[in-house]
């Protein structure tokens, strides 16, 4: 830690909302994989709007064919999943449109899938968006920011190693 750090606190990595809505705990997610945080550490977003941009400037590891989930590597080494719904693979890329590919090099607030939450919704599955640090355990510092709506590029996690 730099001279800086100790006088002026720890300096944090930031990772933005990628979807605009109501950001939860990863605790309120239906689904033991994310509520239980088995991935990892995150949070979730109850989705306002259908569109999922990147949380802040990363690599696309992989964009799944479906288009519900897109995983990231970040510039400062966090291992992002952002999975639009519970069990919405089942929908076989149905109401999804995807705008980015495996290997591109992505900005924050650059639009990387689109869906429409309301058909999603009326087909039975929940919308709720779980934002994973797969990698979590790299990080000794690990701060969500819940319990409140959020815009896209609002910070909802804080990250130091």
């Amino acid at each position: 830690m730099g001279l800086f750090d100790k006088i002026f606190g720890k300096k944090f990595d930031e990772i933005c909302a990628p979807v605009a809505g109501e950001a939860v705990p990863s605790s309120e997610v239906n689904d033991p994989t994310f509520g239980e945080e088995m991935l990892g550490r995150g949070m979730a977003i109850k989705p306002a709007a259908g569109r999922v941009v990147a949380p802040c400037d990363a690599t696309v590891d992989m964009m799944f064919e479906t288009g519900h989930a897109v995983s990231l590597t970040t510039g400062f080494g966090a291992e992002l999943l952002i999975h639009v719904g519970i069990d919405t693979v089942n929908l076989q890329g149905k109401y999804y449109t995807v705008h980015c590919k495996q290997g591109d090099q992505v900005k924050k607030g650059q639009l990387l899938i689109e869906f429409d939450k309301d058909a999603i919704a009326a087909e039975g599955y929940d919308t709720i968006t779980p934002v994973v640090v797969c990698n979590s355990d790299d990080f000794k510092t690990f701060e969500t920011e819940t319990g409140k709506l959020v815009a896209e590029g609002d910070v909802v996690i804080k990250l130091a190693k």
